[in-house]
């Protein structure tokens, strides 16, 4: 049986402050269930994935690898959603796109981007009320395939070196964009966290994904239990067993 996505994770300098932008912008609800200063939002729909909010003081080196991608219902629903994200610190961001181009890029307080996608976007369509879209990400053809066989989620798209792939439940797409891919300059401040089956045996998982095309650094683990693992494109992730089962939240 292979992991499921069950958060992307944020390394935030105000964990809780971030957490409640992001809270505000979806209109996702705060785990009632965190630890410490981790701090989460969940999804509207049970099947989908956590965004995990973590303390980190790792210097921000230029862009992410990874952003999100917010749909929108109408054009006002995203005039609704920039004017929100400004008023709540958010600022816009000039990362080369054309003035035709109808998204709007914004980063969060802590400098993360992330683009305000215009109504009517058909590839985006399908996925679902959670107002994530997509989970957009620089990598190549590779490490697309690599994350389809890694989660089981089949390949929705795969042209001219742009991959993507959707849960069969539905729900956000994660997308590549091809090459080429910016180099990486220090640790990911937005990677995935995988869970592991209640039933699974860890070190067989560990060996499927590095059969995929993993890599494991060390055998460390974190306080969780988690395991630091890389994908081909050289981007971190872990897997672990959560410690916890999804909760209701509060605002």
């Amino acid at each position: 049986m292979t992991s499921r996505l069950f958060a992307v994770c944020f390394g935030a300098t105000d964990p809780a402050g971030l957490a409640r932008f992001w809270s505000e912008i979806l209109g996702w609800e705060i785990a009632a269930d965190g630890r410490g200063d981790d701090v989460a939002i969940l999804p509207p729909d049970p099947a989908g994935f956590r965004v995990r909010f973590l303390p980190s003081r790792e210097p921000r080196i230029g862009r992410n690898r990874v952003h999100f991608d917010l749909t929108s219902a109408s054009p006002q629903v995203q005039r609704q959603t920039v004017a929100r994200a400004l008023e709540l610190g958010g600022r816009h961001l000039d990362v080369g796109q054309l003035p035709e181009e109808t998204h709007v890029v914004l980063a969060d307080p802590d400098g993360n981007e992330f683009c305000v996608i215009a109504a009517g976007n058909r590839f985006l369509a399908d996925t679902g009320p959670g107002r994530i879209g997509a989970l957009s990400c620089d990598g190549t053809r590779e490490v697309g395939y690599f994350w389809s066989k890694a989660l089981g989620w089949p390949l929705v798209w795969d042209q001219d070196e742009e991959t993507a792939i959707q849960s069969p439940d539905g729900g956000p797409k994660i997308t590549w964009g091809g090459p080429p891919v910016a180099p990486k300059t220090g640790p990911n401040r937005l990677y995935l966290d995988l869970a592991l089956p209640a039933d699974a045996d860890r070190e067989a998982e560990i060996a499927r994904l590095i059969s995929l095309g993993a890599t494991r650094p060390d055998a460390a683990e974190d306080a969780a239990g988690g395991v630091l693992l890389i994908d081909p494109d050289g981007n971190e992730f872990t897997l672990r067993r959560p410690r916890w089962p999804p909760v209701v939240g509060v605002r």
